[in-house]
């Protein structure tokens, strides 16, 4: 059943200030996933223990609220995502459960108790009765609500399935994996379409970018892949951060993106051409987890090892304007601050992008005009 959250007490003396952003919200527990309604300033996050919350945020000081939580799940939660209407909470575990919540009041609607054979990892609605996950096996399910049950099932991939996206038809759908490939999954057809080769470390994320005709994906080993729409078969091209791993990533605008690593650090970064713009903000040696972004695009919520949630303005990074032209920098210089919470550092896993266009791919790499609808 889910719990009220207490009333936290109001400032006395003076006005409320209005912050840039809300103030980090803390946790007994480390999140593991975090999500923000579509519509409304509400942040759902699951953690380690397996509980889920819901909070309301806001820009003016003591004004985050604790609305309810939800302890349903026996193990870790590991991912969670609001229906597109904003009206239902999913929430996958390492207890091999799916849920889902009423994001009103945390109501358990519907639960599928052993929904994979291996614990969950990532959930992701593609409309409104439709719903894929991915489990630690690399098995993937798609469900229809309507049906009650899986319509469905494939297991392609041999290690686990780490995010997914599909594209805005909701027809083709995209499975990252721990085994260094890109899955690609027909949903109107109900079946595997193919397989990407294997890239260098684990595919931790994907997102699709210019507008639709790319496909970004992160990998733990610091190296954003790129593949054409209709060439899912081998990545056209590649591009390395000075980061020790890129965790997760999601878009901000249709050529820029902000990704997540082990350093801690939050760095935007544009695609095609490849630069890393800078940094957003920062757990300071903490790994990130997951990222989210606003509706409307200009805040952006982080989880972290050190068990809160930070808000970041990304609101500037829309009106950067970023030019074929490269100048010439020095190694190992601080990496620019893009927010006014971001910290610069000289350290050397700050520097700029390595650059590591394969030579076929280079004439293609300051276009967007290729690719299929």
């Amino acid at each position: 059943m889910a719990a009220p959250a207490e009333e936290s007490a109001e400032p006395s003396g003076r006005e409320p200030r209005l912050r840039d952003t809300p103030e980090d919200i803390c946790f007994e527990a480390t999140a593991n996933a975090i999500a923000l309604h579509p519509a409304r300033p509400l942040l759902a996050a699951g953690d380690v223990d397996g509980d889920v919350y819901l909070y309301s945020y806001s820009c003016t000081e003591g004004e985050n609220r604790q609305l309810w939580s939800s302890g349903h799940h026996l193990k870790s939660c590991r991912d969670v995502a609001f229906s597109h209407d904003g009206q239902k909470l999913f929430t996958v575990s390492k207890d091999k459960s799916i849920h889902i919540l009423t994001a009103e009041e945390g109501r358990l609607e519907t639960r599928f108790p052993k929904a994979h054979s291996s614990a969950l990892n990532c959930v992701l609605p593609i409309d409104t009765n439709v719903f894929a996950t991915g489990d630690d096996n690399g098995a993937l399910k798609v469900w229809d609500l309507r049906k009650g049950d899986a319509i469905l099932e494939a297991r392609e991939q041999e290690e686990y399935i780490s995010a997914m996206a599909v594209d805005g038809n909701g027809k083709l759908l995209l499975t990252a994996s721990g085994d260094g490939t890109l899955g690609v999954f027909n949903v109107k057809r109900r079946r595997f379409e193919l397989l990407s080769e294997p890239q260098n470390g684990d595919l931790t994320s994907v997102a699709l970018l210019k507008r639709g005709k790319k496909v970004a994906c992160g990998s733990s080993e610091g190296t954003i892949y790129l593949f054409n729409w209709d060439g899912f078969g081998a990545a056209s091209d590649r591009f390395a951060l000075r980061a020790e791993s890129i965790d997760c990533m999601v878009p901000i605008t249709d050529s820029i993106v902000c990704v997540g690593s082990l350093d801690g650090v939050i760095r935007a970064v544009n695609v095609l051409p490849n630069r890393v713009l800078g940094c957003v903000g920062q757990h300071l040696g903490e790994p990130i987890e997951q990222l989210a972004l606003a509706p409307g695009g200009q805040l952006l919520a982080s989880c972290a090892h050190d068990q809160k949630v930070k808000f970041w303005d990304v609101s500037a990074l829309a009106g950067l304007v970023v030019d074929d032209y490269r100048k010439k920098k020095k190694k190992g210089g601080p990496l620019r601050a893009l927010s006014s919470k971001a910290v610069g550092s000289g350290e050397d896993f700050f520097a700029d992008l390595r650059d590591e266009a394969e030579p076929e791919a280079a004439p293609e790499s300051d276009s967007d005009s290729d690719g299929g609808d």
